[in-house]
């Protein structure tokens, strides 16, 4: 792969800038794809943003930016994207900096910032040399995600319609889940997490990353609406289950259950008096276990209180050092305490319904 160093100015770069649905996010007279289909959304904050424009007003060094030739002259953005936006949007006057935007600047300001010069290299080699050189400096900055190196390695019309539903600020499933899923849509973590739901849902085999194994199988489909539909499936469900969401429920794995249990059955009258009996137990101690207790039956969601050191030494000295169920002699780190009377017949975690047994009559009793 061949690297050159050049130099342009701020001007240059905005000249011609346009940031569209229809004509995408381009500059340097329209010759340079901002955002080519390796390239995040945009992320930086304001704070980020008005750093790179304070940086270039007093004449700061900005860090080097990567280039791709793709034409005799025109080109797609390796590494700098974030460092190009801020730039271009805050001379499109998109944004403040200490309550000024770029045409309210004094024209001293506006000329020093379009005659910044930015240090660019432009590199030359196959796909696979540039894709290589990609993820070697991504090392430093804003590092991408393990999803946002998927969509840089696998572009194709199926991932650009999934990016439009699932992966912009704002977006169709956005506005669909953000109440009920955690995450950002622009860091890719909608997208990851609904990828990997369907490929379970599909049943697919691939141990080593099953989420590019589903994007490799689809990458040259027209859209992403079989993977769409499915969502939607998902949140209707959900919706259903838990009609008033909290902020609990957000890190819930709702594909997980979805695959393995919408078929059944519940009595969803009854949830939200369930619900509110789950809040006021003491012995809960884990409020988004509440609602996958609720979708699955099992008590290891809900964190149960546990035993005590000082109650556990009480009763292993009570019981003789002895198993309650085989009656051998145990060493304590030995033993495991036991609710006498379970959780799910009213029994408490105190003392007086704490009984010690070993490991292997602890593991019978939790098989019956």
């Amino acid at each position: 792969m061949n690297i050159s160093l050049h130099e342009i100015t701020v001007r240059e770069l905005t000249d011609g800038y346009t940031d569209s649905q229809e004509h995408g996010v381009t500059g340097y007279s329209g010759r340079l794809n901002i955002r080519p289909a390796f390239q995040r959304e945009f992320i930086y904050n304001d704070k980020q943003q008005r750093e790179v424009i304070n940086s270039i007003i007093h004449g700061y060094p900005l860090n080097v930016m990567y280039w791709v030739r793709v034409g005799t002259d025109s080109y797609e953005m390796l590494d700098g994207q974030q460092r190009t936006l801020s730039i271009c949007k805050y001379v499109n006057g998109d944004y403040f900096l200490n309550d000024k935007n770029f045409s309210s600047q004094h024209s001293d300001i506006q000329q020093r910032i379009l005659d910044y010069r930015l240090m660019i290299y432009i590199c030359e080699g196959d796909s696979s040399e540039i894709m290589d050189w990609f993820e070697v400096i991504n090392i430093a900055g804003e590092r991408l995600t393990k999803q946002e190196i998927r969509n840089a390695s696998l572009p194709g019309r199926w991932l650009t319609d999934a990016k439009r539903r699932f992966s912009k600020r704002g977006c169709e499933a956005q506005k669909e889940a953000e109440a009920y899923m955690a995450g950002s849509p622009i860091r890719q973590e909608y997208l990851e997490s609904v990828i990997r739901w369907k490929a379970e849902h599909d049943g697919i085999q691939y141990e080593d990353d099953i989420v590019r194994a589903y994007m490799s199988l689809h990458r040259n489909d027209e859209n992403c609406n079989d993977m769409w539909l499915y969502f939607l499936g998902v949140m209707n469900w959900v919706k259903m289950l838990f009609p008033k969401p909290v902020r609990a429920m957000r890190t819930i794995d709702w594909g997980k259950y979805y695959n393995k249990l919408h078929g059944m059955h519940y009595d969803t009258g009854k949830f939200q008096e369930r619900i509110r009996e789950l809040l006021e137990d003491d012995e809960v101690t884990s409020e988004k276990g509440i609602y996958e207790y609720l979708m699955d039956g099992e008590e290891k969601h809900l964190s149960l209180r546990k035993f005590g050191a000082k109650v556990k030494r009480a009763v292993y000295e009570r019981q003789g050092h002895k198993c309650a169920e085989c009656g051998k002699e145990f060493a304590l780190e030995e033993m495991e305490a036991d609710h006498i009377v379970p959780w799910s017949e009213g029994g408490r975690t105190v003392e007086e319904n704490c009984q010690l047994l070993c490991r292997k009559c602890n593991r019978e009793k939790g098989k019956k």
